[in-house]
C-alpha cells in the first residue's frame, strides 16, 4: 500500500485520536491540524491553523499533503446558547469546510474525506431506513449546515480536480465519548429502574473504530471518489437492548420497567424534555448497503466489541 501524507482536522476531538492512530497503523504519515501546538496521539506532527471559518488560511498546512480527513466542525448541541445557532454552525461547518476544499484543490490535494452527519437526512425514520438521497434540506440548524457543506463540496469537486468523499454517520460512540452516550453509561452504572421496558424502536450506531476503518477505505478505494455513503455498525438496536448490552458489558443487569412510550413522551414534553424523549423512543435507521457494495466495506468491530471497549474506558476513567 502506498504511504499517503494525510492532514486530519479535528484531530484532538473525540473521533480524531482513534482515526489518527488507525491511519498510522496503516503506515500513512498523519499530520494533525490543530488550534494549538499539540500533537495528538497517533499523529506524526501537527500544523496549527487556529479557528476554522471562511477566513482560515490553509495554504501553509496543505504543502505536500496527499489527502485530507476533515473531522473538525461545530458539534450539535442540545441546548445551544449562541445568539444565532444557524449562523454559528454555518461559519464553521459550511464556510470553514468550503474554504478548506477550495484551497486544497488549488494546492493539488488528491482527495478530501468529509465527516458529515445523518442529520442531513433527518431526525427520525418512519417509512424505512435513510439512504443517500436527500429529498429536502433539513430543518435542524446543525443538519442544514452540514447539508450546505455537502452541496458546496460537490460543486467544488465538479469544477476542480479535487475528489470528495462524504460520510454520514449516526451517533458515534467509543472511548472518550461525551454527551448523551456518556449519560447512558452513567445510568447503567447506577442500575436504577428505568421506565423504558416497552420501547420498541430501532437506532443505528457507529463505533469509532468502524468509523476509522470506513474513513481509510474512503481514502484509498478508487470507487469512493465523489461519492456519498451512509455508515453504521451493521446492527440496529432498540433503546432497551442498548441499555441491556451496556449493562452486560459492565457485568450488571439492566432494570427496565414497562411504561407506555406515548405516556413517556407526553410526560417528557410537559417537563420540557420532548427532544430527549424522541431520541429515546423514536427510530433512526440507516441503509449502508452502498458503501458495502461499492467499496466492499465491512465494519471490523461488532457492536459487542465496540460497547465493551467503551465500557472498559468508562470504568477505567471513573467518570
Amino acid at each position: 500500500m502506498t504511504q499517503l501524507r494525510v492532514l486530519v482536522t479535528g484531530a484532538t476531538g473525540f473521533t480524531g485520536p482513534p482515526v489518527c492512530r488507525y491511519l498510522t497503523e496503516k503506515e500513512h504519515q498523519v499530520i494533525a491540524a490543530t488550534r494549538q501546538e499539540q500533537v495528538p496521539d497517533g499523529a506524526a506532527s501537527c500544523r496549527v491553523v487556529g479557528e476554522i471559518d471562511d477566513a482560515t488560511d490553509w495554504r501553509p498546512e496543505l504543502a505536500d499533503i496527499d489527502m485530507i480527513v476533515h473531522l473538525a466542525g461545530r458539534a450539535h448541541i442540545m441546548k445551544d446558547t449562541a445568539d444565532d445557532p444557524l449562523a454559528a454552525f454555518r461559519r464553521v461547518n459550511r464556510e470553514g469546510t468550503l474554504q478548506l476544499a477550495k484551497q486544497a484543490a488549488e494546492a493539488g490535494v488528491r482527495r478530501l474525506v468529509f465527516l458529515s452527519s445523518i442529520k442531513v437526512n433527518g431526525e427520525e425514520t418512519e417509512a424505512g431506513p435513510y439512504r443517500e438521497a436527500v429529498l429536502s434540506p433539513p430543518d435542524d440548524p446543525y443538519g442544514l449546515s452540514k447539508w450546505e457543506a455537502e452541496e458546496g463540496l460537490r460543486d467544488i469537486a465538479g469544477s476542480t480536480g479535487l475528489e470528495v468523499v462524504i460520510l454520514r454517520p449516526p451517533l458515534i460512540y467509543g472511548p472518550a465519548v461525551k454527551a448523551n452516550f456518556l449519560s447512558l453509561l452513567r445510568l447503567c452504572r447506577r442500575g436504577l429502574p428505568l421506565p423504558l421496558g416497552s420501547v420498541r424502536n430501532a437506532r443505528s450506531l457507529l463505533y469509532v473504530g468502524n468509523l476509522a476503518d470506513a474513513i481509510h477505505q474512503s481514502m484509498i478505494h478508487p470507487k469512493a471518489a465523489n461519492q456519498t455513503f451512509l455508515i453504521r455498525d451493521g446492527e440496529d438496536l432498540s433503546m432497551p437492548d442498548l441499555l441491556r448490552r451496556i449493562s452486560a458489558a459492565m457485568g450488571r443487569r439492566a432494570c427496565l420497567l414497562p411504561f407506555p412510550p406515548a405516556m413517556l413522551t407526553c410526560a417528557a414534553g410537559l417537563a420540557g424534555r420532548g427532544d430527549m424523549a424522541r431520541r429515546v423512543t423514536g427510530s433512526l435507521c440507516l441503509d449502508d448497503s452502498l458503501i458495502r457494495q461499492e467499496l466492499d466495506w465491512q465494519p471490523p468491530f461488532t457492536v459487542e466489541q465496540g460497547l465493551q471497549a467503551t465500557v472498559d474506558w468508562f470504568i477505567a476513567s471513573d467518570l
